[in-house]
């Protein structure tokens, strides 16, 4: 849930994102184990040696009725079997570990919290119910990631590098463990991939439909390359000829991966020459075999290559208010999943010892202390989760740089007096000859170059890009221009579409009129 890995660049946003990674470590590995013992102190010795009073009272009790094999009682039978239960598997603590995975299982999808209300179970092995917030309106409008907001993955493209004999001491989820003695020693190793030529989408869509499905595939001219002693493997981003249909995708991507993967490491044992010695180490610490999942193993080059590729074709999504919606999902998890209502006014069904009054109270107290312990390790996730939600949401939310603001003014609105200057801007000619074809116009003032202050007279609605000059022109001529902004009759901006309309809105607010016609 804590996303630990990340690509080893020490800059800008990824330098934030490898200190969060140093305070999720610390906080998983000392804070929280900390608290799991404090939550469990003594509550397991406790509840074995309650659960053998219970056994042996069980059993003096057969005796005393005369049963010829007390053992065989199931008065006994029962307790003996709650005794061994809690002995071998610590009791209720299972169960709240239990509790913990799949409250928060119901929520986390592959890198997100998804927004999905889940009300009580369905039908026998099916899946939970779903509800949606209503405030009493006629309509509602709702979609499942309504209150989060859509980030597309494009960041992280062009650049990723890991080192390798770093990464054997990190487990699957990124923390850093002593998986291997002999990780860091040796040559410093760094693995870089790189996408040397990409083939964009529809719309610039990483999540593009089968008619423009693309793939990584490995460069087969020159598939890895050095930097110094530095490793790179070298990618393309494009659509494949042998692309599958869509129900057989998910496995033939696997495939993709495994041939990638193993034409990689076969160039690596075709290096010949000086780099040949070098390039058995980057291989046999490549190949070194680490955890995937349960009882599972892979090289250590095809789980960074999964996590690359996964990393730019599924987008993901940043909660608006993460520590709000899990707090109050727990809450009804509790109230519905662990503090059942027969536990305290008991059920026709219930058997004659859960309705003595001493024994409900019992089950209870258990109930309740169950709902507090899971409540307080819940509670202490969900609000460091939630520290880390909101600051990616800070980022995402803090105003962007404007990094360039160019104006198009045609040569009517501009003062003769820069016409010279205009003239002898050979990247405006020929800027004008690629989009007008200025040099095929048939007018009293010829074509030429450069330009002359008469052509440029005589063809007077020409666009003068001011990204073809200096800052000192364009500072002289904005200031003749008279009511800049009213006169603007257009705006065109380069931008992710979010943070577009977060600048545009102060500027624009009620000024933009949308009308439809039913």
């Amino acid at each position: 849930m804590f996303q630990l890995d990340q690509p080893d660049l020490d800059f800008g946003l990824y330098r934030i994102m490898h200190a969060k990674r140093g305070q999720v470590e610390a906080f998983l590995e000392s804070e929280f184990d900390q608290l799991i013992d404090r939550v469990f102190a003594n509550r397991g010795a406790r509840q074995e040696e309650e659960a053998k009073k219970e056994y042996e009272a069980a059993k003096q009790q057969a005796i005393a009725f005369g049963a010829p094999d007390p053992d065989a009682a199931p008065m006994v039978q029962q307790a003996r079997a709650r005794y061994d239960v809690i002995r071998l598997t610590g009791g209720e603590d299972a169960e709240i570990y239990d509790h913990l995975y799949r409250f928060f299982s119901r929520y986390y999808d592959q890198g997100d919290f998804m927004s999905l209300r889940r009300y009580g179970k369905g039908a026998a092995g099916s899946a939970e119910t779903y509800s949606i917030p209503y405030d009493g309106a006629e309509v509602v409008l709702h979609w499942a990631n309504k209150d989060q907001y859509y980030i597309k993955t494009t960041e992280n493209f062009s650049h990723f590098s890991f080192n390798p004999r770093q990464a054997l001491e990190k487990d699957e989820r990124g923390v850093t463990r002593q998986l291997f003695d002999d990780a860091d020693t040796g040559t410093p190793l760094q693995v870089h991939f790189r996408i040397v030529d990409a083939v964009e989408g529809a719309h610039n869509n990483v999540k593009a439909g089968d008619k423009d499905e693309r793939y990584f595939l490995l460069d087969e001219e020159n598939p890895v390359a050095w930097e110094g002693s530095e490793l790179v493997i070298r990618l393309h981003y494009r659509p494949d000829p042998d692309k599958p249909s869509r129900a057989q995708k998910g496995k033939w991507q696997s495939d993709r991966n495994d041939q990638t993967l193993k034409n990689a490491l076969d160039a690596l044992a075709g290096i010949v020459g000086d780099g040949k010695a070098l390039a058995d180490e980057y291989r046999a610490v490549l190949t070194r075999e680490v955890p995937k999942g349960k009882d599972k193993k892979q090289p250590l080059l095809a789980r960074y290559l999964t996590r690359y590729t996964a990393s730019n074709t599924m987008d993901y999504f940043i909660h608006k208010d993460l520590g709000g919606f899990l707090r109050r999902e727990l809450d009804f998890y509790l109230k519905n999943e662990v503090l059942k209502l027969d536990d305290f006014v008991g059920s026709e069904d219930a058997d004659v010892q859960a309705d003595i009054p001493e024994a409900r109270l019992k089950a209870m107290h258990s109930a309740l202390e169950k709902a507090q312990a899971i409540r307080l390790l819940s509670q202490r996730l969900i609000g460091f989760l939630a520290q880390l939600e909101n600051f990616q949401k800070k980022l995402w939310l803090k105003k962007k740089f404007v990094v360039e603001t160019n104006y198009c003014i045609t040569l009517d609105r501009i003062p003769e007096k820069f016409y010279s200057e205009i003239a002898a801007n050979d990247r405006q000619r020929e800027d004008w000859v690629e989009l007008f074809a200025i040099d095929e116009i048939e007018s009293p003032a010829a074509y030429s170059v450069p330009l002359t202050v008469d052509f440029l007279k005589t063809n007077r609605f020409l666009l003068v890009d001011t990204r073809f000059f200096d800052a000192n022109f364009i500072k002289k001529l904005l200031d003749t221009v008279e009511g800049l902004d009213d006169n603007t009759e257009g705006a065109l901006v380069h931008s992710d579409n979010f943070q577009a309309l977060q600048t545009l809105r102060t500027r624009y607010r009620k000024g933009v009129k949308v009308t439809s016609n039913k």
